[in-house]
């Protein structure tokens, strides 16, 4: 049994070698062939001409993650906080499926909603198609509520009540107790749902295509289209070849590098909150 625990435990570590082996193999010639700075910095994506700058991509994908986060991850811990500590038992048998359920709807059907609803929704306010940054990203907090509410939840559980209980007998108000005293304790758990939150934001692909305008230009302004790395791959990959699909694949190499640097990143606050 040690050996079969073993094997399935490398079974993951084995996947995440061999995937970046193919994307590295495979992505890293193309930026040398490329050049790093025109490929990094290079404001232009023109594959019939073999101009391939992935910098409208880059910030494409920081504008919108930043817009999820500053949307989905407030409502998340809120939502959360009030799940454990405000909701009475009859609510809570509601609203705890219901989050479960959005946790289990597929990408393509939140982007049959956004392209159905918000969209319109944005035609009838801003004007112009509908589509763009502010669209993306709020389709996009809405995506990543489930994971940080069900990671956050279970960690302000896990703080002890005497916690909360201790706040209260020196003279604290509930929502004093909650705010200052057990969310702080499950500040790690707190940091791991946000993460997981983010992953899930960067990585989103089809929900993003329907709705987000994807114009490979820096957007200036929250109503503008943009097109995400994750976008930009599965949009061309379909029937690129040769260098343009080399230049697809280099496009994951740096999503990749991207997502691990966050991840690491908040390894290193969650290491500092323990």
């Amino acid at each position: 049994m040690k050996l079969v625990f073993l094997v399935t435990a490398m079974a993951s570590i084995i996947a995440v070698i061999v995937i970046c082996g193919f994307l590295f193999v495979n992505g890293v010639p193309a930026i040398k062939e490329i050049g790093v700075k025109e490929f990094l910095l290079g404001m232009e994506w023109l594959p019939m001409q073999e101009i391939f700058g992935i910098l409208p991509m880059i910030v494409g994908s920081i504008y919108v993650t930043a817009g999820a986060i500053i949307i989905g991850v407030p409502i998340g811990i809120f939502s959360a906080v009030y799940l454990v500590r405000f909701c009475n038992e009859k609510v809570y048998k509601i609203v705890k499926p219901a989050v479960e359920l959005m946790a289990g709807i597929p990408s393509i059907v939140y982007g049959f909603f956004g392209l159905v609803v918000i969209v319109p929704a944005f035609q009838t306010i801003f004007g112009g198609s509908g589509k763009g940054l502010l669209t993306a990203s709020l389709l996009l907090g809405i995506m990543i509520l489930p994971t940080i509410i069900s990671v956050v939840e279970s960690s302000l559980r896990a703080v002890p009540e005497h916690y909360y209980e201790g706040a209260l007998a020196l003279g604290a108000t509930r929502e004093r107790s909650m705010f200052f005293v057990t969310l702080p304790a499950a500040k790690s758990g707190v940091l791991a749902g946000v993460a997981l939150g983010i992953g899930r934001a960067i990585g989103e692909t089809m929900a993003v295509v329907m709705v987000a305008g994807n114009q490979p230009i820096i957007p200036d302004s929250i109503l503008s289209g943009v097109r995400t790395m994750t976008s930009n791959v599965v949009l061309e990959m379909g029937y690129a070849s040769g260098l343009h699909r080399e230049a697809l694949i280099a496009t994951a190499v740096v999503l990749f590098v991207f997502i691990l640097l966050i991840n690491l990143s908040f390894s290193a606050l969650k290491r500092r909150a323990d």
